[in-house]
């Protein structure tokens, strides 16, 4: 599984957890006495859970990042005049983009 589809995976869980905590605290307002503590108690466990699973996720996109950041540093170092010449392309075709509005 590559680290995209991991932390895809991550946010989707975080979202469920998340949704999952909002039904409770729902349920909690509906409920009184020991059952509200009951399920306050739920509700703050499946937010740690969801805090767990972002910063998780968080780490695995900074560190895609700064994999992605080390490659394109190294192909710059290794082709210096390539890289010239896709920047100033780059900049070519914004410059049109721009000119046709």
């Amino acid at each position: 599984m590559s680290s995209a589809d991991r932390s895809s995976e991550m946010l989707e869980e975080s979202q469920e957890l998340l949704q999952d905590a909002e039904q409770l605290l729902s349920e909690a307002i509906a409920a009184g006495g020991s059952e509200a503590q009951a399920l306050y108690a739920k509700v703050a466990e499946r937010l740690r859970a969801a805090k767990g699973q972002l910063i998780n996720a968080e780490q695995a996109v900074v560190q895609r990042a700064k994999c992605a950041a080390k490659a394109t540093d190294t192909y710059v170092h290794e082709h210096p005049w390539q890289a010239v010449g896709i920047a100033a392309a780059v900049g070519v075709l914004i410059g049109m983009l721009i000119a046709r509005k």
